[in-house]
């Protein structure tokens, strides 16, 4: 979880750093008037960033999905990266990463010879605490009603915000998507179906962000020993699941023991969650 930042920390505007509380954006700026940009979020642990690489190379094929041409090179962004991190004096924190196409009149064509608007700020980071580790999550089932290009981690959130709304307004943690009746994601986090000892995920697709904790999930399941299989999963499965796991920077690897108000499986964390979230705690420990 991500508290709240303080305006006297420094950020990343346009190639300089000032204080949280004195960067302004024109309200020009396309993010804001069409939410024309892409976003990626890079955690660290005791300031050492993890999975960094695999962070930007997802930022930088967002920017090239919507054509967002941007001079900054990867050894320019981890550099902002650890810069940020260091200055900030924090230990565990998450750093925000937000590239629009920048500012120009409003239409909607892409403006030419605009420079990108380029944000960066760090923040704390609470890891998930003993009981969600615990206890686990809730959910409830919800059509996936988001546009169809949700590979591209994009700014304009709208049909994820609801969606969490959703789960706010029904008492639970978060809500699990389907589209057509197969399993899509979370509102903003990867879902996973344990069923007989195997890790189920929905095939990579535009349908789905493809989180990096899922490239991290393969890994890990196979240093465990969990058989895995990426493959359409029914609502029908969903619901049978022994386990639900979800998946995502800030809720690193929860379980979901309850959906739709019935317990998953016993309604306790399963022995594959228990396994994936000790090999993820050892890869956070080999930072």
């Amino acid at each position: 979880m991500i508290p709240n930042v303080d305006n006297d920390s420094l950020v990343y505007l346009n190639g300089e750093l000032v204080r949280l509380g004195d960067a302004k954006v024109s309200v020009l700026d396309r993010g804001f008037i069409f939410g024309d940009g892409v976003y990626d979020v890079v955690p660290a642990y005791g300031g050492k960033p993890f999975r960094m690489s695999e962070h930007l190379a997802r930022l930088e094929r967002s920017m090239a999905a919507i054509s967002i041409q941007c001079d900054l090179q990867r050894s320019d962004w981890e550099h902002i990266v650890l810069d940020l991190i260091e200055r900030s004096g924090l230990g565990d924190c998450v750093v925000y990463i937000q590239v629009t196409r920048g500012v120009a009149k409003r239409d909607h064509g892409f403006p030419q010879g605009v420079k990108p608007t380029i944000f960066c700020m760090v923040s704390p980071f609470k890891r998930p605490d003993a009981a969600m580790r615990e206890q686990g999550l809730s959910a409830i089932g919800k059509t996936d009603e988001r546009w169809l290009h949700c590979d591209i981690k994009s700014i304009s959130l709208l049909g994820n915000v609801l969606a969490r709304q959703a789960a706010l307004e029904a008492g639970v943690d978060d809500v699990i998507q389907f589209r057509n009746g197969c399993l899509t994601e979370g509102s903003a986090a990867n879902v996973w179906v344990v069923k007989n000892g195997v890790l189920l995920a929905p095939p990579r697709s535009k349908l789905i962000l493809e989180g990096i904790r899922y490239g991290l999930m393969e890994e890990l399941a196979e240093r465990c020993g969990v058989p895995f299989e990426a493959r359409p999963i029914t609502e029908a499965e969903v619901l049978a699941a022994d386990e639900l796991l979800l998946t995502s920077a800030t809720k690193e690897v929860l379980p979901i023991t309850r959906y739709n108000g019935q317990p998953v499986g016993d309604g306790r964390p399963g022995p594959v969650y228990a396994r994936l979230r000790a090999a993820y705690d050892t890869a956070i420990a080999a930072l």
